[in-house]
């Protein structure tokens, strides 16, 4: 079973999602914020992170950041998501991540996508 680090501020997106991908087949650790997210990570290393753009605390820039200075984690594929699109969101500073997905998504692609990104393939 492939594990997943879903991180959101918004509660019901992350209640919603964690339900679906745990139907799906996927192990889900939560997470509200960036900062959040970090603690997981130190607590275990997932095979992908599905993380918001937009929080408070820590955002899903500076997580990327983080993942990505890190040995540990850098590895991890992550897919950002936003309702803002990436072409606003690379005018701020060039966002590099596995995947985007602008909110609202297709929820069967970003699945696929999920389990391609984790090693499992389309199923």
């Amino acid at each position: 079973m492939k594990t997943v680090l879903l991180v959101d501020d918004e509660h019901a997106i992350l209640d919603a999602l964690s339900g679906i991908l745990a139907d799906e087949g996927f192990r889900v650790l939560t997470a509200g914020n960036g900062r959040e997210a970090v603690a997981r990570l130190r607590e275990e290393i997932p095979d992908v992170a599905l993380v918001d753009v937009m929080m408070p605390v820590m955002d899903g820039r500076e997580l990327l950041r983080e993942m990505a200075a890190d040995a540990r984690w850098k590895h991890v594929p992550v897919v950002l998501m936003s309702a803002v699109p990436l072409a606003i969101l690379n005018r701020e500073a060039p966002v590099t991540c596995a995947d985007f997905f602008q909110k609202p998504f297709d929820l069967w692609k970003l699945i696929s996508r999920l389990r391609e990104l984790a090693g499992e393939g389309s199923h």
